[in-house]
């Protein structure tokens, strides 16, 4: 250990079985947290967590370490992180000044309204797979417009690490190479794709070695150039040539014409702590606003995990995703009544037809009346008090499946997250409305929630995120209200069983063994359409403020990292 540097503890994840938590329910200690008494680093991968822990040693602040990891993360965990996709990410400095990026990607100029639909109007796969399923990507030009605002090291050096890693290789652990298996048969439709991910025509084992020498060379270019050189110099070309090669719609006035976008964060309170997130193109922040603001009733909430604990989360998820699939969409095409969709009294409004023990049929449940998976989170806290809470995707499992031939990096199938067709679900089953359709130059709605939240002193307390398409926002949400209305500690919250209605379908999903026999059939009794998961919900990361300093927790549901000191 270097002198003057703090140990790393390692705080054990322990849950007693027989506590709040089904008795089968497993993740109780399959993971610790790492605390840091300065500094705290969370993220989906212990290399990517590693490179930001470093830059923050080596003088840098949040921000820095934040654009390191987003590039790391473009290597090492190349199913969600990524160049090629886009993202949000919420800063606040250590004065108490907050601002939100949007760097999410935009529909190419040559996108239409009806451009996934077949003869007879029904959906194809051109959204998910394939060329055309791509979005003008957003990552690179926010990565760097964050460094330029806020940044302290020179951009290059924050590049440097993942091109390192690029070009000397890391080996495989066994989430990275069960993701590269699971997704090989898409990655083998392309031919880049397979040469990348697929050496020998096959998907490398945990403990190989997996060097990506393409990247490499696309991530120096990037250093020595900037964000110039993807969207207006030889990467943008080799992006375009792919486009040409597989049919795809990025054009090079595409690619020159993208610009990320700073907004002011959504903002609200939950039981005296202060609420900071996502607001448009993200949905995230305005539907956790929702969701949490019909949890603060008058009434106590119910023991966790019961039947009416659950029933009471499934109806305001239901609302709250109700108004989320009919108002939100990108703030230059859409008007939407954010103000009022945020507030308490909407929200007491929205809860107020909530029966105790009946559940309500989605089909009952539109709009209120408002007038006036894959994704990465990371996390991270500097010494100074700087944070930074910022989730990234290029929307499925490593995208569209399309790697740009020369430049080593995946594309993004983000034009699924636009409203394909009405009424029809996207592949994440949600059921969207007329102000998500595509329109050229457009940003597709969100679900990623990137959330801070201050104590009732107006000190940061806790940062999180997660992936997971929709179930982002409810994940979030959970978290939250396991920490203020539950009292769990962090690694607890993190890892507690949980669950998800987003409206249409009308079905509430829930966590392989996360709720009892007896919860199950009682939420049958009422009415509930139930269906459980084969596997797990979400991915957070988070950071939470102790007495001792930051306390971050990696989720046990995968094999992030966290690193502090």
């Amino acid at each position: 250990m270097q002198s003057g540097m703090r140990t790393v503890v390692a705080v054990s994840l322990v849950v007693a079985a027989c506590g709040p938590f089904p008795g089968a329910w497993p993740l109780d200690a399959r993971r610790g947290a790492a605390a840091g008494r300065e500094a705290m680093v969370v993220t989906a991968s212990p290399l990517a967590s590693a490179v930001g822990r470093d830059i923050l040693r080596a003088g840098g602040n949040a921000v820095d370490a934040a654009v390191a990891v987003g590039f790391a993360l473009a290597v090492v965990h190349p199913s969600a992180g990524n160049i090629g996709g886009g993202g949000f990410l919420l800063v606040r400095l250590p004065s108490g000044e907050t601002a939100a990026l949007d760097y999410r990607e935009t529909a190419p100029g040559g996108a239409t309204p009806d451009m996934y639909r077949d003869s007879t109007g029904a959906v194809t796969d051109a959204g998910v797979v394939g060329h055309r399923a791509a979005g003008v990507p957003g990552s690179v030009a926010g990565l760097a417009e964050a460094h330029r605002r806020y940044g302290r090291l020179p951009f290059a050096r924050l590049v440097a690490p993942a091109v390192a890693l690029a070009r000397d290789g890391f080996v495989l652990d066994e989430a990275r190479a069960d993701g590269l298996r699971a997704a090989a048969d898409r990655l083998a439709q392309f031919p880049a794709s397979a040469r990348q991910f697929l050496p020998g025509g096959e998907p490398p084992d945990a403990g190989s070695r997996l060097v990506q020498p393409d990247l490499a060379r696309t991530l120096e270019a990037i250093a020595d150039s900037g964000a110039r050189v993807f969207y207006a110099g030889s990467i943008a070309e080799r992006i375009v040539a792919e486009m040409a090669r597989g049919g795809g719609l990025i054009t090079r006035a595409d690619l020159a014409q993208y610009e990320p976008h700073w907004r002011e964060p959504v903002q609200f309170t939950y039981r005296a702590y202060t609420v900071l997130s996502m607001p448009p193109s993200s949905s995230g922040g305005v539907t956790l606003a929702e969701i949490l603001n019909m949890l603060e009733g008058p009434e106590p909430l119910p023991p966790f995990g019961s039947a009416d604990h659950v029933h009471r989360l499934t109806e305001v998820m239901r609302r709250a995703f109700a108004d989320r699939n009919h108002y939100l969409g990108d703030p230059a095409f859409v008007t939407m009544p954010v103000a009022t969709l945020v507030s308490q009294a909407y929200a007491d409004a929205r809860r107020a037809d909530i029966a105790p023990g009946r559940a309500t049929p989605s089909i009952e449940i539109g709009s209120g009346r408002a007038e006036g998976m894959h994704t990465t989170h990371y996390a991270v806290v500097d010494g100074e008090g700087m944070a930074v809470s910022a989730t990234t995707t290029i929307n499925s499992g490593f995208g569209s499946g399309v790697t740009v031939t020369g430049a080593g990096f995946l594309l993004n199938n983000e034009m699924d997250d636009f409203t394909s067709a009405p009424g029809q679900p996207n592949q994440f089953g949600l059921v969207q409305g007329e102000a998500n359709a595509i329109r050229p130059g457009k940003r597709m709605l969100s679900a990623m929630t990137p959330t801070l939240v201050l104590d009732p002193a107006g000190r940061l307390f806790l940062l999180l995120g997660s992936p997971g398409g929709p179930t982002i926002i409810t994940t979030v949400a959970q978290v939250i209200s396991n920490v203020i209305d539950y009292g769990m500690t962090l690694p607890q919250a993190v890892a507690a069983p949980r669950v998800h209605h987003q409206h249409l379908p009308d079905t509430l999903r829930w966590e392989h063994r996360g709720l009892r026999a007896s919860t199950v059939r009682r939420l049958t009794a009422m009415g509930h359409a139930l269906a459980e998961r084969r596997d797990y919900s979400g991915e957070v990361a988070a950071i939470m403020r102790t007495d001792r300093g930051w306390l971050g927790v990696p989720d046990p549901r995968m094999y992030g990292g966290a690193a502090g000191y």
